[in-house]
């Protein structure tokens, strides 16, 4: 059972992850921590070290709830072909699930933290290389199982798909248009089939 401190550093996380995301690491402001909480700066500090320290953790906390829900959705199916089709599949409804958190985490606290904030920005790199080694592993395995023909760079192709999932999302949140990344997984499905299969 969690304990009293435990349940407060989870409550000050999970009221300030979505503010964090939508205005970032230096537009938010600890009058916008402490109203949003109802808690005062003594007790935010009591919880964390310092600002940057909370930033991070809602970070994760953002991550948790948008972007790892992914992993649930590859570990359903066994097929590499399976599990590509299940990150196309997860990717479609992208745009409405981030609305809640005021858009993608990935993009929101990277673009933010690219100049201003080395510890964020980081912890964004970190969370992206992931995801391009997650693919790369599927596409080796397809390779390995004889599903996918022999000879693919799945280090190579692993970069390529996040990067071309990343700049759909881009594109949508900004157009404002979630058609973007419905395109670009319809692209990816019909690229799997066609030149990734023996």
């Amino acid at each position: 059972m969690a304990s009293k401190a435990e349940l407060t550093t989870q409550f000050i996380i999970e009221k300030v992850a979505p503010v964090f995301n939508k205005l970032g690491y230096e537009a938010t402001s600890m009058s916008d921590i402490t109203n949003i909480t109802g808690l005062t700066k003594g007790a935010i500090y009591g919880n964390f070290e310092n600002k940057e320290h909370l930033a991070i953790e809602a970070f994760n906390y953002n991550i948790r709830q948008v972007v790892w829900k992914i992993a649930d959705d590859i570990n359903r199916v066994d097929s590499a072909s399976e599990k590509l089709a299940a990150i196309t599949a997860f990717y479609r409804k992208y745009y409405n699930r981030t609305i809640e958190f005021g858009g993608c985490p990935m993009l929101n606290v990277g673009i933010d933290a690219n100049h201003m904030n080395s510890m964020l920005h980081e912890r964004v790199v970190t969370i992206l290389k992931k995801l391009q080694t997650s693919i790369a592993e599927i596409i080796q395995k397809g390779v390995e199982d004889g599903e996918f023909r022999e000879g693919l760079n799945s280090e190579q192709l692993g970069a390529r798909i996040i990067s071309q999932i990343e700049g759909a999302i881009y594109t949508s949140i900004m157009l404002k248009e979630p058609n973007h990344i419905a395109d670009m997984m319809d692209f990816l499905d019909e690229w799997f089939e066609r030149d990734l299969k023996r």
